[in-house]
């Protein structure tokens, strides 16, 4: 008996060390899983947290001018506005000028631009190809309209008056391109009578009887809107596919496109992603939901509501990166290059000056 008991002690001291050995916290003598720390303690370095913190975001500038170049811009303008947006701080103006756009570009006080697509290319030329494109962002937006009945083909304009926007831009060099292609002389053979601003068109057509503007749209609906006289006479777009009919390489006629300075795309790839998947996401809303649409295109003061919602279908607004937009692109400059090498700079822009994902 005495035997026994001292074995039965025995066990029940051994049981006990074992007990005493679990580690802290655990049940049963569960074991912890490999390389884990007492709770409390970190694996990282003093001053570390165990999970590394989000990259902090940065701000990106960006330009649109006032018109289809922005209206495709909108709901991302208000996305970042109402703080949807968290991997970066966007900050967006509208102009009415391209040259209130250009020298903040080319100072580095704008990192992203909605601009010509001419204009882009004499950025490029003339700033050391220090920018990129990167989407092409609107085609053909530009018609002759007229408050009257005279205009039928392009032959008509010959002799007319004809107020305009775009000096220098897009619209003077696609309107000197067909006129030019159709045996009209654009010094010569007609007055084109350019004006700082659409507006100022707006009052010829309204205040005079047959009289001829170039405009883009939305403006050519505000036309409309203001009178049931004004009617869009010629498209732009469709004379200039017109004269591409048989050509070896055809070329489309484009409005505007994006443009970035080359070092803030360099240094940051994450945001410039960002920003094009943003964009993208805006244009195909825009299109999508054009009620929803123009009213955000009145609240950032483009157009109101009402003409913005008309207009849409007819902007051509539209989101084209990559090769297929260095080709459509490549060949609209090439086009203006034959008529006039001043308009994008004096030469075509290198192969660098396209932004290739």
């Amino acid at each position: 008996m005495k035997k026994i008991l001292s074995i039965l002690c025995l066990l029940s001291l051994c049981a006990m060390l074992l007990l005493g050995c679990s580690p802290a916290g655990q049940e049963g003598g569960t074991e912890e899983p490999a390389g884990s720390l007492p709770a409390g303690e970190s694996s990282s370095a003093p001053g570390q947290s165990r999970e590394e913190a989000p990259a902090e975001g940065i701000d990106v500038r960006i330009a649109a001018l006032k018109g289809p170049t922005a209206m495709g811009l909108v709901h991302f303008m208000d996305q970042a506005e109402s703080g949807a947006l968290e991997e970066n701080t966007y900050s967006f103006s509208v102009s009415a000028l391209v040259d209130e756009v250009n020298p903040k570009l080319a100072k580095g006080e704008l990192d992203i631009a909605a601009l010509p697509a001419n204009v882009a290319s004499v950025l490029y030329n003339n700033n050391n190809a220090g920018f990129q494109v990167l989407a092409i962002n609107t085609l053909g937006v530009i018609y002759i309209v007229e408050s009257g009945e005279s205009l039928q083909t392009v032959e008509d304009l010959r002799g007319k008056t004809i107020y305009a926007t775009g000096k220098g831009t897009t619209p003077e060099y696609a309107l000197n391109y067909i006129l030019s292609g159709n045996g009209i002389d654009p010094a010569a053979d007609l007055h084109i009578e350019w004006k700082s601003e659409p507006t100022e068109c707006l009052s010829a057509l309204i205040s005079q009887e047959n009289a001829i503007a170039m405009l883009p749209q939305p403006f050519v609906t505000t036309a409309q809107s203001k009178s049931d006289k004004i009617r869009v006479a010629l498209d732009l777009t469709q004379e200039w596919e017109a004269l591409q009919e048989g050509s070896d390489s055809p070329s489309a006629l484009l409005t505007g496109v994006v443009l970035a300075r080359r070092e803030f795309v360099e240094q940051n790839p994450e945001a410039v992603s960002a920003f094009l998947a943003h964009y993208r996401d805006s244009v195909d809303y825009v299109n999508s939901n054009p009620e929803e649409g123009a009213r955000l295109v009145e609240k950032y003061g483009i157009v109101t509501a009402e003409i913005a919602e008309k207009a849409i279908p007819a902007c051509n607004i539209t989101f084209i990166e990559g090769e297929e937009m260095k080709e459509k692109l490549s060949g609209y400059l090439a086009a203006l290059l034959e008529q006039n090498p001043q308009s994008i700079g004096g030469a075509l822009p290198g192969a660098d000056f396209y932004f290739i994902r």
